[in-house]
Order: structure tokens, then C-alpha cells, then sequence
């Protein structure tokens, strides 16, 4: 699969995590992040590590089936309170990803939240998200899954233009979106987002506004809307290199985004990040993804799955990458964990500038050190962030612009 792993250092087998991460737990929202990592077939741009049926083939391990999938991940949830210990932290956020989690039974799906319910405890405004594709789920699949605690879920729209989603490899029918929409809202599900993906080698201004038309339709209560990156080791990246697709432009992927921006704008969807709006004002009840917010301000979170990355009080950790793998390794009462790194302080500054910056609230600018905070004055005056009150905020122009903008913070 094109997804690779970093390297860190060697986790411990039995999954145990230094006393001064453990002392942090508690000071920050806690979440469980789980990785389903099946789909019926690969889209050419995708280099999540997912995988289809054939490329798994016949499977015994529990974890490395459909079928069997959610005992493995219980089974980890359990290795998790266990390397957790006492500490009191009730769960503020689950967020199901993959993959195509909707290919799961709702029951197992729901299986796993239990499970966080039951070692963990959920807040009682816990916020309990799953992605789907529109074309694996039905108005009875949905309706079970607002029965096993899902109150949120993010459809992968990316376009409503045929011949967009035909170069994407994607497989639903366009129309198949507000269908979904409608049913999700029917089942009792209170917040509905859709993804979006801009600059796909073919689309047009036009398709891209017909796509944001067919988006708004629905009245989602979140839009997140990324730039196609053309990724190593793809089946995209392929064709680009064959010539057979142009890479995406630059300045056509920022007109798309300055379009995308006022477009939601006006329908009452603000930006939170640089990449997703949302419907409410911060502070009263607003849409914003809140597991999102957790990784983007340094939150903790465990990872659960195949290839998942986990984060407790400054230690970052990630499992085996194989389904197979990381069934193996729970079966046989070990850690999944393939490796960790321990940052430094230095480490979760530059990452606060990297994330925190992204944000509609912005940096605070005790976060720099004297040799970012003297990049300021040019960066204002070059009209890519405003100074305001303790906190540094970019600007529309700095959006465009973030990465550039945050070289300039970290020289």
C-alpha cells in the first residue's frame, strides 16, 4: 500500500507509556480515534492505508476480516485503559475514519463505542462521528447507527460531477448525496458534513460551482473542502507521470478555494480551519468538528486500528500498518504499537505553530520564539495575518498562503 509509517523508536511490547505522559492525562479532551480500513475498491488518489478484499485474501485473524474486525479493535480498547491505568478520562470525542467504515455492521461499529463507553466513560455531550461513503449505507443501516450512539456523520461527496468522480474512482451516483442526507437527518443523526475535493485534473470552474451548488443543497451543518494533492505511489500520481492527467495548478486550486470561501461564507458556514467551515458562532454550540479541534490544539487521543497514530501528553505513537499484523499482535497479547517518539518541548511548540496557526481563533503569540515573533511586523504588512489582541490570525489572503506563512514563523 503507497501509505508508509515513520520510524521512531521501538514501542514497548506491553504498551506502556512513561509517568510524565500519564500525569498530563486529564488536562486536555481525550478521544478515541478508529480505523477501519476496508473498501470495496482503491481510488486512484487515496493513500490511506486501506485495503480491499482481494488484496487481503483470505484472512483467519480476527482484525484482518470485515466479520471479525471489531473484537480486534475492543480487544485494544481494553489495552488501552489497561496502559492508562486509574486516570479518570471520560471521552469527549470518537471518530470513526478509513477506509469506508459504513462497510462495517452498524452492530460492530457500535460494539466499539461501547467499549469506549464501558473502560472509558463518554461525556455526556461526547461527540461520536463516522465517515461514510454515500453509496455503503441505507436508511435502516443508518437508523442503527443513531441506536449505537453515532450523532455525527461526514460524507465523502468530493464531487457531484460525473466525469470528476469517474477520474477520482469514485463510485456513487451523484444524486445518491442529498438521498443520504435526507435519510441521515430522518434517523435522527443531528449533524451531517460533507467532503469536498477542488482541483481534480479535468474539473472545470464550472463543475467545481455546480459541486458547491449540489453541497449546499443539502444543507450540511459542515463542509470540509480539500485540494487535490497528487500523492506518491497512487494510482493517480501514475497517470500523472504517464502523462495521462496534468498536474493540478496552483492558481487554479486557489481561485476554487477563494470561491469555495465566499460561496459557504454566504450560506452561513464560517471557516474554523484553513480546509472546513462550519454553521454557529464559537461558543454557542457551533458545528466545528471537535475531534478535529483536538488534534489541531494538541489534544490526546488513542488510536485504534491498523496504522493508527495515538498522542498522550507528548508521546506519539503508531501501530503495525497490516491488518493482519496488527491482529497478530493483539491475539498474541502484545501491543500493537510498531514505534513512538517522545517530543521534546521544542517539538510541541513548532507543532502548536504548525496547527494552531490553521485556525480561525489563531496562535497565541507567546507560542513564538524571538525569531518568529521578529517575522510578524513583514507578515502583517504583507496583509497575511493581523495581530489580535494576544493572538496571531491569518488573514484571507494568508490562508492561501499558510504554509509560507508558517516557514516564516519557524526559519
Amino acid at each position: 500500500m503507497p501509505s508508509t509509517l515513520p520510524e521512531g523508536e521501538p514501542a514497548p511490547v506491553d504498551g506502556s507509556l512513561p509517568e510524565a505522559a500519564r500525569a498530563e492525562l486529564g488536562r486536555r479532551p481525550f478521544g478515541f480515534y478508529l480505523h477501519v480500513p476496508f473498501c470495496t475498491v482503491r481510488c486512484g488518489y487515496c493513500d490511506f492505508n486501506t485495503y480491499t478484499a482481494e488484496e487481503l485474501g483470505p484472512q483467519q485473524h480476527p482484525g484482518a476480516s470485515r466479520a471479525t474486525y471489531a473484537e480486534a479493535a475492543v480487544t485494544e480498547v481494553h489495552r488501552a485503559r489497561a496502559a492508562l491505568g486509574d486516570a479518570d478520562v471520560p471521552v469527549s470525542t470518537v471518530f470513526v475514519g478509513g477506509g469506508t467504515p459504513t462497510l462495517l455492521e452498524p452492530a460492530d461499529l457500535g460494539r466499539v463505542v461501547a467499549a469506549v463507553r464501558d473502560c472509558f466513560g463518554l461525556a455526556p455531550d461526547a461527540e461520536v462521528t463516522t465517515e461514510s461513503n454515500p453509496d455503503s449505507v441505507t436508511p435502516a443501516r443508518l437508523t442503527a447507527l443513531r441506536e449505537a450512539g453515532f450523532d455525527r456523520i461526514s460524507f465523502g461527496m468530493q464531487s457531484s460531477v460525473p466525469h470528476v468522480l469517474r477520474t477520482l474512482d469514485r463510485t456513487h451516483d451523484p444524486e445518491r448525496v442529498p438521498q443520504v442526507v435526507e435519510w441521515a437527518r430522518q434517523a435522527g443523526i443531528s449533524q451531517v458534513s460533507l467532503d469536498l475535493i477542488y482541483g481534480t485534473p479535468g474539473e472545470s470552474a464550472a463543475d467545481w460551482a455546480t459541486t458547491l451548488d449540489a453541497a449546499l443543497a443539502c444543507e450540511p451543518d459542515h463542509v470540509s473542502a480539500y485540494s487535490l494533492i497528487v500523492e506518491a505511489g497512487t494510482a493517480l500520481a501514475r497517470r500523472v507521470r504517464r502523462g495521462e492527467l496534468p498536474m493540478p495548478d496552483e492558481d487554479d486550486l486557489a481561485e476554487k478555494y477563494v470561491v469555495a470561501d465566499a460561496r459557504l461564507r454566504a450560506a452561513g458556514l464560517g471557516w474554523y480551519e484553513v480546509s472546513n467551515w462550519a454553521r454557529g458562532e464559537p461558543g454557542d454550540q457551533d458545528r466545528r468538528c471537535r475531534h478535529n479541534m483536538g488534534y489541531w490544539t494538541g489534544g490526546d487521543w488513542w488510536g485504534v486500528g491498523p496504522g493508527a497514530h495515538s498522542h498522550v501528553g507528548g508521546v506519539r505513537w503508531w501501530n503495525v500498518k497490516h491488518p493482519a499484523a496488527y491482529a497478530a499482535r493483539l491475539a498474541g497479547d502484545a501491543s500493537p504499537a510498531q514505534a513512538r517518539e517522545v517530543l521534546s518541548a521544542e517539538d510541541r511548540r513548532v507543532e502548536r505553530v504548525m496547527l494552531e496557526l490553521r485556525l480561525r481563533d489563531g496562535l497565541p503569540l507567546d507560542v513564538l520564539d524571538p525569531s518568529g515573533a521578529a517575522a510578524v511586523p513583514d507578515l502583517v504588512a504583507r496583509g497575511l495575518v493581523v495581530v489580535a489582541g494576544s493572538r496571531l490570525v491569518l488573514t484571507d489572503a494568508g490562508r492561501l498562503l499558510a504554509d509560507g506563512v508558517v516557514r516564516d514563523l519557524l526559519p
